[in-house]
């Protein structure tokens, strides 16, 4: 039985009755779940679909994604999870670089679901929560599941491709399954009696591990919330009396700024956040952790890692600003444009080995072998520090570093002093071609809400706190930062403006 499918039905027939899923008003046990699970999985094999097949899904978090994909799962056939917004041409790279049998998509997005399905050649099902019920009653669930081997592929995840085409992260049964225990048993202290909130997209392995499949290993309740809207979070936070929230650092900022139109009791019932997929600004943890009365724990990892890596665990110091130390069955090291090991406190790339590295990207070797060296390690391009404890923190990517006249500029330490000011709610930090220089920093900032400010002042107040050549000499504001789809800022998107302001 394959690693993901054994979390499943062991919780199934270890708590039945137990709410495994909810969403607004409708709940599935996890019995039911199962059951629904293995009818996906009868109604994949009568359309053709054999172990090993890939599918595309394209669904929100609702109770149809979890559904789908642990049927995906018991069928033994791989996932391709894909934002429910994509585009048609979109749609078609995704499923004709994996060689997709067939796309589960939201009626929501029907068009250009069907558009990227037809150009790739590619059955489609329309499917949401509405008629997931209908679609299964009359279809006999699959008496086991598919058999899969821990280093079979389950799931093939698309990287964000910020340098070129995307590339789709071959992602294993045992390497989610471990990631995911490790998680919510070492890490989260996740139990049977928790609410875990789920508005991480499932389509973003964040979301997958430490949501869906961390919850479903622990036996806990997944809340599931289709789009994020801070208002929408804190009423299912009060409603279902959510134990444990997971967020990137922009869903903490907008938390923030709703918190004090809420009474304490909303969130009284929160015992732990965990922040991943881009830096936290200290400012934003710290003024969170007032607010809401809970920790917040700073984790690490990527896509091709399964995603966690790094943690900063409960049972240990905590260093804000660090993303702690690594993962029971992980090592991590810092290494020069040499490839050696680093001292302490010196800045290098990131590398990392262990059970949760990817198998590969699909059908690209080459780029494989350039990410995965021969005796395992992965180079992330993030640049980072370790200290003397094994304590682990990250400077920027790699790609993102700015090189004024020669002298590096990190854009994090900058963004850092920006989320100091009082007015500053999201900022980024940009490289801008200079002739002299070879490049020059600059700095996008949204306000938050009520707050003014000028630029130059924005620009004065980080000059007064780094050093000369640090500081953006450029400071322009929007009214909000663009966005992927799991809310991490985009500096790639960011837009120079032709003039001083914006």
């Amino acid at each position: 039985m394959p690693s993901l499918s054994l979390s499943l039905v062991s919780a199934a027939q270890d708590r039945p009755d137990h709410a495994a899923l909810r969403c607004g008003d409708a709940e599935l046990s996890y019995a039911e779940f199962d059951d629904a699970a293995r009818r996906v999985a009868t109604l994949l094999e009568r359309a053709g679909v054999e172990p090993g097949d890939r599918i595309g899904v394209m669904l929100p978090n609702t109770i149809a994604f979890a559904v789908v994909f642990y049927g995906i799962m018991h069928r033994g056939a791989i996932a391709v999870p894909m934002n429910p917004l994509l585009k048609g041409r979109e749609v078609e790279f995704y499923l004709a670089n994996t060689s997709a049998t067939g796309l589960v998509a939201t009626p929501a997005f029907a068009e250009a679901a069907q558009a990227g399905a037809d150009a790739a050649g590619t059955w489609i099902r329309l499917l949401d929560d509405a008629s997931l019920t209908d679609l299964l009653a009359d279809i006999p669930p699959q008496a086991e599941p598919v058999s899969r081997a821990d280093d079979d592929t389950a799931v093939v995840l698309h990287t964000s491709g910020t340098t070129g085409k995307p590339k789709g992260a071959e992602l294993t049964h045992g390497g989610l399954a471990r990631n995911a225990e490790v998680t919510v048993r070492t890490l989260m202290h996740v139990h049977d009696d928790d609410v875990v909130m789920g508005c991480l997209p499932l389509f973003h392995v964040f979301g997958l591990t430490c949501g869906l499949n961390g919850a479903i290993t622990a036996g806990a309740t997944l809340t599931l919330i289709p789009r994020f809207e801070p208002n929408a979070v804190m009423a299912a936070i009060e409603r279902d009396r959510v134990t444990v929230f997971e967020g990137v650092p922009t869903m903490y900022s907008a938390l923030l700024a709703v918190a004090d139109q809420y009474p304490p009791e909303t969130t009284a019932s929160l015992r732990l956040c965990v922040s991943g997929g881009s830096a936290m600004p200290l400012q934003v943890l710290a003024d969170f952790e007032k607010a809401f009365n809970a920790t917040i724990l700073e984790g690490y990892g990527l896509s091709e890692t399964s995603p966690v890596a790094c943690f900063n665990h409960p049972d240990r110091e905590r260093k804000p600003g660090s993303i702690g130390t690594p993962i029971e069955g992980v090592q991590m090291r810092v290494v020069g444009s040499d490839g050696n090991e680093l001292a302490p406190g010196e800045p290098g790339e990131i590398q990392i080995r262990g059970h949760n590295v990817m198998k590969g990207y699909w059908n690209l070797p080459d780029a494989t072998a350039a990410a995965i060296s021969p005796d395992g390690w992965f180079s992330t391009g993030d640049i980072g520090t370790v200290d003397d404890d094994g304590y682990f923190r990250i400077v920027d990517r790699k790609k993102e570093m700015i090189i004024r006249g020669g002298l590096n500029v990190y854009p994090r330490e900058i963004e850092e002093v920006l989320y100091e000011h009082p007015a500053v709610a999201e900022a980024a930090v940009v490289g801008m071609p200079d002739d002299k220089l070879g490049e020059e920093v600059g700095a996008a900032v949204a306000l938050t809400a009520g707050a003014s400010v000028e630029p130059d002042e924005l620009r004065d107040y980080v000059k007064a706190r780094v050093a000369a050549y640090k500081y953006p000499r450029r400071v322009w504001i929007l009214d909000s930062l663009p966005k992927g789809p799991t809310g991490k800022i985009l500096r790639r998107e960011i837009v120079v403006p032709a003039t001083e302001s914006a």
